[in-house]
């Protein structure tokens, strides 16, 4: 186990309304470094451990996004599930931006930056979240896909984007609950689901598990 796994992570919530705790006092290991998904777990109540995976994300020839991310969800709980010892539970999460049929990542550089920014430019776009949870041999899963529309920006607006420190560790170059917000005229689906984690589906998942969650608690 790593050391990650078993320390809380600081700026969690308590374990009386849910957030990240020591894996002793944990109901859930979320394979996922995301401060997003963190946060956003820790909104619905869930006592989690945070044990991040570490897998090759390349995607295989022809692999649709659905697939993609399904496939990479399902990976990351079942490694960390491994490394862990199967002792709790464990939720895997992926994202992907498509644009033009092109899974685009996280940018490695200020011209790739601008170049997805631009390419979302005036346009809709396509984000795929997946989420799978693994507990001992049962695994189930869910793909949400929700339709952003950017509005027309500027190559300038975009490299300043980039300086802003936020583009970086965004899978297609922005993040929507941030400054990258101000791109975005139109959601239709999960908000949450482009964050990083769908929260509704991602509940009525642990419901299914019967994970403890903040509302079985009140």
């Amino acid at each position: 186990m790593t050391a990650a796994g078993d320390a809380a992570l600081a700026g969690g919530l308590g374990p009386a309304h849910g957030g990240t705790v020591a894996i002793a006092a944990a109901d859930l290991v979320l394979a996922s470094a995301s401060p997003r998904r963190s946060a956003l777990l820790a909104g619905i109540g869930v006592r989690f451990a945070v044990v991040p995976a570490q897998l090759d994300e390349t995607p295989e020839p022809a692999e649709l996004p659905r697939d993609y991310v399904a496939r990479l969800a399902l990976a990351k709980a079942r490694a960390v599930a491994a490394a862990t010892g199967g002792a709790l539970p464990v939720l895997g999460a992926d994202t992907t931006v498509v644009c033009d049929g092109r899974l685009l990542g996280k940018p490695v550089s200020e011209a790739d930056a601008v170049a997805m920014l631009m390419a979302l430019s005036g346009r809709t776009h396509r984000v795929f979240t997946a989420v799978a949870l693994v507990r001992g041999a049962t695994a189930a899963g869910v793909v949400v896909e929700t339709a952003v529309t950017f509005r027309e920006l500027s190559a300038a607006e975009c490299r300043a984007y980039w300086r802003s420190g936020e583009p970086a560790d965004k899978a297609g170059g922005y993040a929507l609950q941030g400054m990258g917000g101000v791109f975005v005229t139109r959601i239709e689906g999960s908000y949450s689901g482009v964050v990083g984690l769908p929260v509704a589906e991602t509940y009525k998942l642990l419901c299914d598990f019967a994970i403890d969650c903040g509302l079985s608690r009140v």
